[in-house]
Parts: structure tokens; sequence; C-alpha cells
């Protein structure tokens, strides 16, 4: 939305909004500026009662702020700047069984409804047939012109005689930054179910961070998963060929994060999520493709609204990758210049940074746990991410970027005590605050971590000793399946609760929670609140008015994931 010239926005008759959310309820960054922009006191109240708008929301409901941004965005438009509504707002969710789609196809089908009526079509003129096959976003230009856009040789020509130059890309031009793997070791026990490991990166400090911040990774496709992807197509022998990609339309500019020159092994290594699962339009553009006509008509099936149970259980529930989709319907004949608009792109993920500057100059370490499971259909599964990651060697480089983080110590100076809860790999910002606050004498640390065994997934265990030694911390631990009771980080706040109403009540003190967002938030904000009653003698109702007040006041901070 930033990228929008908002002087236009008085003059425009309809607007859709797609808001995702970032976070614990914030709006994307991307966003901000035009935030901002919409909150000016300045504004008449019915400044925009010329404009229609639709807003969709993109969330996840298993956080407690679920689609904050769109909410908000959607009561200020409405009830604050006077726009027309088309429709109600629409929730995706990442938790429904069919993704957003669950949300989105209704919700489409009422907006297309509403705007049929609203701007009826001019005479002698019809809807685009779903039966067309839609026109590429980029025609692709290789350098010597002797390739066409499916693939194909042009006529006389020979592999061999095209002499063109075969390098890739170099990974600099993807992001800001680049950090060179200097350690890949794994926390976690051999024999434990789950692989933990951690990483130290040396960096430039051209993307400076401070503890809490984010760290930004830029993900890869492994070579020998690109191999199989290019001799399935038959593209090996064109792989590193380098070509450029040419907007279609007017007003379409080519992805900021490629070079200007692309071959197909570079796409599909940096660029190109051929090992993440598909959104339903995957399904609709693969069927035009086909020269199986039973494959046409499965595909259909797949990507129409009635088939949506069928799509559940043949994609969602075992979590096909769009490549095992592309191999079962063997018959697709891609053309490349469509490669772009069947397969989006790599999304970059977000790690907690698990390391201080302050502590560890020129470095950052990272906690992270490797995704790799089997599903319900006993199919083996891995994170596209942390499958890259988890092979990543010293001297090996990645791309990334920093950005802020949502938790925040004290100011410099503030000896404010703060008590940290961290379960499983929501430890990693807590490592960086604490070794931050040991290498500035600042404050008194409270640290409540969780894990299943003690002697096979307790992460750093020897550094929380060293700092409890040092009389730097006092320790909780919690371990869920060391005694047939399960005792979780939320038992031992409960467990000590006077002393944290005496930090977080006498002291005015912080507590800081990171971790898994699916119970563990709300069972620690209700032990919170419990604590409140018990030594401060108050309700139910008031105790539960005091820790929404602590969130108010920075005092009680999330950083959660699902």
């Amino acid at each position: 939305m930033d990228e929008y010239d908002r002087s236009q926005l008085i003059d425009e008759p309809l607007v859709i909004f797609i808001c995702s959310t970032t976070g614990q309820g914030s709006e994307p960054t991307t966003m901000t500026r035009f935030w901002h922009f919409l909150l000016r006191k300045s504004h008449p109240r019915d400044i925009l009662s010329h404009m229609h708008v639709a807003v969709f929301g993109l969330g996840d409901s298993s956080y407690p702020k679920f689609n904050f941004p769109a909410k908000k965005l959607h009561k200020r438009l409405v009830a604050g700047l006077g726009a027309q509504a088309v429709l109600e707002r629409g929730d995706g969710d990442d938790q429904h069984y069919l993704g957003v789609d669950g949300a989105l196809d209704p919700w489409m089908e009422e907006l297309w409804a509403k705007l049929s009526i609203l701007w009826p079509l001019p005479a002698g003129k019809d809807i685009i047939s779903a039966d067309i096959v839609p026109t590429p976003t980029y025609d692709l230009i290789f350098d010597n012109g002797s390739i066409d856009a499916d693939g194909d040789l042009m006529d006389g020509l020979s592999f061999e005689a095209l002499d063109l130059q075969k390098t890739a890309p170099s990974v600099k031009t993807i992001a800001r930054a680049v950090a060179t793997v200097q350690c890949n070791q794994r926390l976690t026990a051999p024999d434990h179910s789950q692989d933990v490991r951690h990483f130290e990166l040396a960096v430039d400090g051209s993307q400076p961070y401070i503890a809490g911040d984010v760290m930004v990774i830029y993900p890869q496709n492994l070579p020998d998963d690109i191999a199989l992807v290019l001799a399935h197509f038959g593209w090996a022998e064109i792989a590193d060929l380098p070509f450029m990609l040419r907007p279609t339309a007017a007003g379409i500019s080519a992805p900021a994060s490629l070079p200007a020159h692309v071959t197909l092994r570079y796409l599909f290594t940096h660029y190109l999520d051929i090992f993440g699962r598909p959104r339903r339009y995957f399904f609709h553009l693969l069927s035009f493709f086909t020269t199986d006509p039973l494959h046409a008509s499965k595909l259909r099936e797949l990507s129409s609204p009635q088939g949506q149970s069928e799509l559940y259980s043949y994609s969602h529930r075992p979590r096909r990758t769009m490549f095992e989709i592309l191999q079962d319907f063997h018959s697709a004949k891609v053309p490349l210049k469509y490669l772009l608009d069947l397969i989006p792109a790599i999304r970059p993920r977000n790690f907690s940074i698990a390391s201080s500057p302050v502590a560890h100059p020129g470095q950052i370490h990272l906690c992270i746990a490797i995704v790799e499971y089997t599903t319900k259909m006993k199919a083996p599964r891995t994170g596209v991410c942390t499958k890259w990651m988890k092979h990543l060697r010293p001297g090996d480089t990645v791309a990334y970027a920093i950005k802020r983080g949502t938790l925040k110590l004290p100011v410099v100076g503030d000896h404010r005590p703060v008590i940290m809860c961290g379960p499983g790999t929501g430890v990693a910002p807590m490592r960086a605050f604490l070794h931050d606050r040991a290498a500035t004498r600042c404050g008194s640390d409270t640290l409540f971590v969780g894990a299943r065994f003690r002697d096979k997934d307790y992460l750093y265990a020897d550094e929380w000793a060293g700092l409890e030694n040092q009389g730097r911390l006092k320790l909780f631990t919690a371990f869920s399946r060391d005694q047939d009771d399960k005792i979780y980080v939320q038992h031992r706040i409960l467990e000590n609760s006077a002393h944290i109403y005496a930090t977080l009540v006498e002291q005015n003190g912080v507590f800081l929670l990171s971790g898994n967002a699916s119970r563990m938030p709300v069972d620690v904000t209700d032990a919170l609140a419990e604590c409140v009653v018990k030594e401060g003698h108050v309700s139910r109702e008031a105790a539960e008015t005091t820790v929404k007040l602590w969130e108010k006041e920075g005092r009680f901070q999330m950083e959660c994931w699902s």
C-alpha cells in the first residue's frame, strides 16, 4: 500500500484492500505509511464518501489479535472517513482446512455479484470465460533469441551451437546483505525426535541489529532437488542459458529481487517455490497445459468451488508440493513464459535473533527447529527453508535482512527487573536479551524455560546454569515429559506467583513471552491473571484488567508464531 500514490485516493470510485498481518497483530511494514496517512486527524469524516471499498484480511486465528490490521482499516475507512462498504469485511484464516481460500471464495463471489450491480458491464461486453487461458505476466527473452517461450530450440539450431555463457547471477542481488555460516550445530540429543540447531553467522555490520530483532532469511532450494525438477520438465540442457523477463502489459515490472538476466536454474534455486504447497489457481492454470483430457478434467475439478473437498483430500491434507502434483499430472507441458504465473515466489522466513551485538559483535546467532514430519497419509515432509539450512556448512552464504522485532527491553539505564518466558525455540530472543543485559550489567532477570526432556531438548542449559551461578539469573524450568503429569511453563509461573507479583506489581517490572502460538500464550496469560488474583486478593475480572493494562503499557509483550 505504501507504493500507492496517496494523492489519487480522493479520486478513486472503488478500492479493494487486501491486508495481511505481521507480528502479534500489527500492520505489515509495506502498509505503515499509508495507514498513518489515513489516521491523520485533519481528514474530514466524509472525505471518502464518494468511494466504495472492500476489505479482506489475511490472518491466523491462533493469534489473539486475529486480522487486527484489516479490522482497523475497515473501521477507519467506513466509520472514520465515510467510505461505502460494498460488503462485509472478509477474514481469511490460515487455520481453516482450506487455508485463506475457505473465506476468500464466498467473499469473492459476493463481491463480484455486488460490483456487477454497482457497475454493470457495457452493452456487448461479457465476462472473460474461465475456459480461456490467461495472458502470461512476462515473456522470456533469451539472450540470443534462439529459444522460444515454450523452451524449445528454434529450427536449425543445436544446443552446442548456442555457445552462451553459463553463469548464474550472484546471490547478493537478492537481498541487502549476505552472512557467512560459521557454525551449524545440533542442540537436541541425536535420538530426540526434534532436530533443533544453533547457527552462528558472520555479518559485516551493513545491517545493524539490536537484541530482540528478527533476521529475515531468503531460503534456497537444494541443487539435487532442482536437478530433479529440470529433468522432469526436460530443461536440463537449457537450465544455464540467460534470459530476461519482459512484462506483457503496461504498469508491470520484473520482480525487484531478480537480476536483469537470470537462468532457469537460478529461478528454481532462488525464486520459485516449486516445493511449496499450491493455491487453487495453480490447478486452474495447469489445466490449460495438459495433453491428457482426464488430467485436464481433474485439474479443473480441483480448482472449482464444487471440488474443494476433493482438493483438501488430494492436496491440503497430505500437504503435497507443487512438484509432486506436476509429477502426478505428468502430461502437463508448462510453457516457460507461464512459470512465474504458475509457481509463486519463495517467501522469506523470519527468525528471532538469539544473540546480542554487544556480546557477539560481528555475529548473528539463530536457534531453529528443523521442520521434518510425517503427514496423516504417512508421507514425509520437510520445510523449504529449514531443509536448506540444515545442510549449510561453514563458508556457505545466506542472504538476509533485518527487521525490528515486537519484544523490547527497558531502555539502557532503566534497571527494572525483567521476567522472560521462552519454551522451546521461544528461548531464542530471551538468549539475546540475557546476553545483552549481562554485558551491560543492567537489572535483574528471571527466565522460565520449557522443554520435553531435561536430557534431550533443554536448549542452552549450560548457559543458563552459568548465568545462575553468577547471580545474574533466577531460573525456573518445566520439562513436560520427565514425569507422569505434564508440567508446562504456566504451571511454574503459578507455583511462583509471589515472585511474579512482586516483580510486575511492586517493582513495575516487564514480562516478555515468546514461543508457539497455539495454546501457550493463552495459558501463560491466564496464569499471570491467577497470580494477581492469589497475591493481590482481587477478583478474576480485576486481575484480567490488570494484565491487559500491562499489555497496553508495554510491560507484557508477546512474540509468538504458529
